[in-house]
């Protein structure tokens, strides 16, 4: 059983930063293709960044390049994302995910595992 674990979600001012962070379970971490997800109140759930299992490919949504940073770190179980400049339109649940099988997609559904997200408000 795959649990994820996500905190660092918080309030903050716009230009403000946060980290997130996502732990897990497993001993097969290093395996899985990894994403971070927002959903906003009635909105879908959006892709915001994603890493392939060894790093080697990342994708960022348009409106967070150069601001948003996504990182893993195999030994310790843990997914990263780092915020900075933070706008309103940025706030939201954010999710952390897990794929066994694909790597590096932007498709929700293609994840099989997901967090209980952390809330991340930004306020103008």
């Amino acid at each position: 059983q795959v649990q994820l674990v996500e905190s660092g979600g918080g309030l903050v001012q716009a230009g403000g930063s946060l980290r997130l962070s996502c732990t897990c379970s497993g001993r097969t971490f290093s395996s899985y293709g990894l994403g971070w997800f927002r959903q906003a109140p009635g909105k879908e759930r959006e892709f915001v960044a994603v890493i392939s299992k060894t790093g080697g490919l990342i994708l960022y949504k348009d409106s967070v390049k150069g601001r948003f940073t996504i990182s893993r770190d195999n030994a310790k179980n843990t997914l990263y994302l780092q915020m900075n400049i933070l706008k309103p339109e940025d706030t939201a649940v954010y999710y952390c995910a897990a794929s066994e099988k694909y790597s590096g997609l932007v498709v929700p559904s293609l994840y099989d595992y997901w967090g209980q997200g952390t809330q991340v408000t930004v306020s103008s």
